[in-house]
């Protein structure tokens, strides 16, 4: 049974690393709230602020697509700053991680002996590469209402 915990747990370790998100606090942080809560500025809010911690997440592993890895950044940095108590963070940017997928190809051969041998090799690595996303978790003391969805236009009847 203790052969099957150690890769178990190396696994655990594997996608915990891979999920990596960090935080600085440069202020006092607040009780936890709703990420839901938490508003995206990309410029300082009008009435100040405060700051309470500088963040940087990395979008998952496996995350395709660039929506997809964008959407992920972006859900981090709300998860993060609504831990610290965070209403709003100030938008840094983001940044594409170097690496990613790729194909190698290797062979070789040789001679012992009266034999002679050969060999090729193929390797895969079918992981994305990761985004990057800097901002700074902000407490915002009124911050301005969020703008209602524009209704939809009424269809109109059919005779």
């Amino acid at each position: 049974m203790r052969r099957f915990a150690i890769p178990g747990l190396l696994a655990a370790i594997v996608l915990l690393a891979a999920c990596s998100t960090s935080h600085v606090l440069t202020g006092t942080p607040r009780p936890p709230i709703d990420p839901a809560q938490v508003r995206l500025y990309y410029g300082p809010p009008a009435g100040g602020f405060e700051e309470i911690a500088r963040l940087e997440v990395q979008s998952g592993a496996f995350t395709y697509g660039e929506q997809n890895k964008t959407e992920s950044v972006l859900r981090k940095l709300r998860e993060q700053a609504a831990r610290l108590g965070a209403n709003g963070i100030l938008f840094q940017g983001t940044a594409d991680g170097h690496g990613g997928g790729g194909v190698s190809v290797g062979g070789g051969g040789g001679r012992v002996g009266g034999s002679s041998f050969s060999g090729v090799g193929v390797g895969v690595n079918i992981s994305p590469q990761q985004k990057y996303a800097n901002g700074i978790a902000i407490w915002v003391p009124n911050p301005p209402p969020v703008e209602a969805a524009p209704e939809a236009p009424a269809t109109p009847a059919t005779p």
